[in-house]
């Protein structure tokens, strides 16, 4: 237990995990739901793995969950084949509320083995045979194990996506969240002033991007992404990922950077900024002026029971009224386990916002010689999101 202790990466509370377990639970059984199934493959859209075990999924590594209404989890996850390794009650700290892990070496690049979680979650399933299923996160859960459920001994079952009765609750953030999630934003405040601090001339983009990685890391951060991008002034230097983050930085140009990555318990939240490396042009400065009003609109709208498609429709009528390109991806959106969770500030979202949810907000445009935005993350109070996780100033800023 000592080693754990000192191994094991800011864990969350048991007390945490409790309210979390009891929350669900007390929605399926209102449901009439027996059992909950999910699936994922990493911990950056993985976080319904995370939210019930405290444990990520990683590496492209397959992690199944079996969430009983009325007993302790079953994780399967890689190993040796015919590992079965069992908890007793008293709590190990690395799989608390479970009472199986099952191990098998299978790999997504090796088509044979996608059955061989699937074989594994049909026996952990074999007394919910005639029983309720709900899942979690349908577009994570790979083919091979539904389709091996329901053509085998749970044929029977009834199958559900219960996706909006957990996201309602993981959506909504404790006090032991929140704590968390501002210790993110202020890692990330430290990474983004460390970037701005060394980059220099002759350094490419992605060495620049490599000083906001090794800063998170030193913080606790276990994976992320730094999108950036630099360009002469008057090209829009629209980031990219690390396959586009060759260009060698010279005087003059400006670079944008966005900083994406989880910290200590696992929470994401983002910040993105842009520099210049000599004067930004007044056209910049206007656009960015503007890009700011518009992300304190859009926080202004975040109010406990607002509809996301009424907030989506304002936003764009906004910037439609300012002459400015209306959004047609994303520009609002939850964070948490998930680097993008619920709710979606969009026209197809039927999630309400609420108290305690945080929020990204990082409107985005781009014109012919400008890449103007701004992100940076909200707490949802109990009348709007004016409070700002990131204290990193606002601003354009010429190095």
């Amino acid at each position: 237990m000592n080693d754990l202790l000192e191994k094991i990466n800011s864990p969350i509370s048991s007390a945490e995990l409790q309210r979390r377990w009891d929350a669900v639970r007390a929605a399926m059984r209102e449901r009439r739901i027996d059992v909950l199934l999910m699936q994922a493959n990493n911990d950056f859209m993985g976080g319904y793995v995370k939210y019930f075990t405290d444990v990520p999924a990683t590496n492209g590594y397959c992690v199944t969950v079996i969430f009983p209404v009325d007993d302790r989890m079953t994780v399967i996850g890689q190993g040796p084949f015919n590992m079965v390794r069992e908890f007793a009650h008293e709590d190990d700290l690395l799989r608390r509320g479970v009472s199986t892990f099952m191990g098998t070496p299978s790999y997504a690049s090796a088509h044979f083995t996608a059955s061989y979680d699937a074989k594994l979650a049909e026996k952990a399933l074999a007394k919910y045979a005639h029983a309720r299923i709900g899942m979690l996160g349908v577009s994570a859960i790979s083919y091979a194990l539904i389709d091996t459920l329901q053509k085998g001994s749970l044929a029977n079952a009834i199958f559900s996506d219960e996706s909006d009765l957990v996201d309602q609750i993981k959506c909504i953030k404790s006090e032991e969240e929140i704590s968390f999630l501002r210790r993110a934003a202020h890692m990330q405040d430290t990474a983004m002033q460390a970037v701005f601090d060394q980059i220099r001339p002759g350094m490419t983009d992605l060495q620049v991007a490599a000083i906001a990685e090794h800063v998170g890391h030193e913080h606790g951060s276990e994976q992320g992404l730094f999108l950036c991008a630099s360009s002469p002034m008057g090209v829009p230097p629209v980031f990219a990922n690390r396959h586009q983050q060759n260009r060698m930085i010279q005087e003059g140009d400006q670079f944008t950077l966005l900083i994406e990555n989880s910290g200590a318990g696992g929470y994401y939240t983002e910040l993105g900024r842009t520099c210049v490396l000599g004067q930004a042009s007044s056209e910049m400065k206007e656009e960015y002026e503007f890009v700011l009003k518009a992300q304190q609109f859009t926080a202004s709208l975040l109010k406990p029971g607002a509809d996301c498609a009424d907030i989506w429709h304002a936003y764009n009528q906004y910037m439609r009224e300012n002459g400015r390109p209306e959004e047609k991806r994303l520009h609002s959106h939850g964070q948490g386990y998930d680097m993008v969770e619920r709710p979606l500030v969009r026209m197809d979202e039927t999630m309400k916002i609420a108290k305690n949810m945080v929020m990204s907000a990082h409107p985005t445009y781009t014109t012919d010689r400008t890449y103007s935005w701004s992100c940076d993350d909200f707490l949802v109070g109990e009348r709007d999101a004016s409070e700002r996780l990131h204290a990193f100033p606002q601003k354009i800023f010429e190095l």
